[in-house]
């Protein structure tokens, strides 16, 4: 991305009354941000249901100040940049409707074609907590997962530090601008941070720590993740919020349980018992719902089916798994060109069929 085409977005999303979500139809509709501020106001009547204020916001460019302003602390702290059109921003993520337009980062990581697990929990992580979660950081170790967290206090900093000890990448989602480091405890894990992995935010400088910041960056967490894991909680937390977006971005969710009697027990506890997540007791039971495999297998010899009755879709579709393997729902539509209403409906005629089969972390392969 130059340094104009950035210019144009941070102005686009920095303009009051415009989303992230609005953003996206407004580049989907002009084809860029420059676009958009060339646009004159005949031309802007044209379309409907825009509204005037937002309008006379961009006719007067009134965040092109801000947008140098970012420009110039970007190109001084070496960032880098993932805008959500571009090929290296974060797959998963990119199918969460609510997802940034941009993302900074400091480190050096890739987020797509790897296997991503964020694990949550208590600032108040007990003796219990910190040995779970660092005994299965130890056990993950042979899938090489990048593991994702909220570099803030008790879990999350263990999940950090457990993975820096064991060689695997970890990313530190941040819910506040990179002029500063919250907690400023913190500051002394930035460069292990880096070295292994990075840290990330969609927040600009400036932005402060805020409680409404920690819900949004809760929705990083979950959605660029395979699953999300839940070490700890109390019956309240954000950790809960995280895992409440996993399952409504369908990712898979995992809790570790505890003694009834145990306050940061209650909320996994609650999360197994009304089947919001996974009962957690080991890492094989991440391998068999994720379908991830520890060890490479031999492939067996399969006898190719002949004489398949299929349609248009439903050959598209076998021809996509035969050639890349199991994949999940999600990606065989985007890959497909197919709605994922539509690759749902023929996934399950080929299931019918003999044709496919499910797998756990939904996922489907070639029966």
């Amino acid at each position: 991305m130059t340094s104009n085409e950035l210019f144009y977005i941070l102005a686009l999303v920095r303009t009051e009354g415009i989303g992230d979500a609005f953003a996206k139809k407004l580049l989907d509709y002009f084809g860029s941000a420059e676009n958009i501020f060339s646009t004159t106001k005949q031309e802007f009547s044209s379309i409907p249901r825009l509204p005037e204020n937002v309008i006379k916001r961009i006719l007067n460019k009134s965040s092109f100040g801000e947008a140098e302003k970012e420009i110039a602390f970007i190109e001084k702290q070496n960032l880098k940049i993932f805008f959500f059109e571009n090929e290296d921003y974060p797959e998963k993520l990119k199918h969460c409707t609510d997802a940034p337009i941009l993302l900074f980062s400091t480190g050096d990581f890739d987020l797509n074609n790897r296997k991503i697990l964020s694990i949550v929990g208590t600032r108040q992580i007990t003796p219990y907590g910190t040995d779970f979660c660092k005994k299965l950081i130890e056990d993950l170790v042979e899938v090489n997962p990048i593991i994702i967290s909220g570099f803030a206090l008790g879990t999350d900093i263990c999940a950090h530090l457990s993975a820096i000890k064991n060689g695997l990448q970890t990313i530190g989602v941040l819910a506040h601008g990179f002029d500063r480091i919250y907690p400023a405890s913190h500051k002394k894990y930035v460069s292990q941070m880096e070295e292994n992995g990075g840290l990330l935010t969609e927040f600009w400088s400036g932005s402060v720590p805020e409680k409404e910041n920690f819900v949004r960056r809760n929705r990083i967490v979950a959605g660029m993740s395979d699953a999300t894991i839940v070490i700890e909680s109390a019956s309240k937390g954000g950790s809960l919020i995280t895992a409440n977006l996993a399952n409504d971005y369908s990712r898979e969710v995992f809790a570790v349980p505890g003694k009834t009697t145990d306050k940061y027990s209650e909320g996994c506890n609650n999360l197994i018992k009304t089947q919001r997540a996974n009962l957690l007791t080991s890492v094989d039971d991440i391998l068999y719902m994720l379908n991830w495999d520890s060890k490479p297998k031999k492939e067996k010899a399969v006898q190719k089916q002949l004489f398949l009755d299929l349609n248009s879709e439903e050959q598209k579709i076998y021809d996509y798994l035969h050639t890349n393997g199991k994949e999940m729902l999600d990606i065989i539509a985007k890959g497909c060109e197919i709605p994922v209403y539509k690759t749902a409906s023929v996934l399950f005629d080929l299931e019918m069929k003999g044709v496919v089969r499910p797998l756990p972390g939904k996922m489907f392969e070639i029966a």
